[in-house]
């Protein structure tokens, strides 16, 4: 008997490192819907709505919260990870990853199209935006955007091939509360573009706190 519980947990390891590895796309959210969406093979595609985007007084003196946005709701402690490819045409374009508490406090982060050249960008916004770009010399076919989520503070990183990863930005965001984590895009300044998103997952990161805590605390 001890044997076969054995194995059939032991056949039960792909199933839930593939559960952990993923988060299921038709079991998202949208905020700001857009027209053209679609589904298929754990990949979202969509037509980027026109004239869309997040942006918050700051600079340009206006405050839009229209352009679409996939998302799950997590706590704690985590790391996101998603491919993005996309048909950029017009300025600012951009599509990438956000993470959201609410309609004054979000980070985004991932390529933007400004003046015919991509750049890695992210803006934070807490009551007011700002934005911070990384030029990229050349044209890409697509990137890797990752976040990750400790205490306060999000760091965001880009890959060229999954493997190895470069910091873009440290951000501060309100720890213990639980934030909007997805895909966003946005054409601020054009008639929208066709984006997708790929091997998008999350990992749930033990809270160090609470670790720290119980290695301080372990009776044995």
């Amino acid at each position: 008997m001890k044997k076969i519980k054995t194995l059939f947990a032991a056949s039960l390891l792909p199933f839930f490192a593939t559960q952990a590895a993923a988060q299921q796309l038709d079991k998202m959210t949208w905020f700001n819907e857009p027209t053209e969406w679609t589904v298929s093979n754990n990949s979202l595609s969509m037509f980027v709505t026109p004239k869309s985007d997040y942006w918050r007084i700051s600079h340009y003196g206006f405050t839009v919260d229209d352009a679409p946005f996939f998302y799950t709701e997590r706590g704690g402690e985590f790391e996101v990870k998603v491919k993005i490819s996309a048909k950029y045409k017009n300025r600012f374009d951009q599509a990438g990853i956000m993470l959201r508490i609410d309609h004054e406090n979000y980070i985004k982060a991932g390529i933007e199209f400004v003046d015919g050249k991509y750049n890695l960008s992210t803006v934070v916004t807490h009551r007011t935006s700002d934005w911070s770009i990384v030029p990229i010399d050349k044209e890409i076919p697509f990137i890797w955007i990752k976040a990750i989520r400790r205490l306060d503070a999000v760091e965001f990183f880009y890959s060229f091939d999954d493997k190895e990863y470069v910091m873009m930005r440290n951000a501060w965001l309100q720890d213990n509360h639980p934030v909007m984590v997805g895909l966003m895009g946005a054409s601020p300044d054009g008639d929208g573009f066709q984006a997708k998103f790929e091997h998008f997952g999350i990992k749930h990161l033990p809270d160090q706190r609470r670790t720290k805590w119980l290695k301080e605390n372990n009776s044995n």
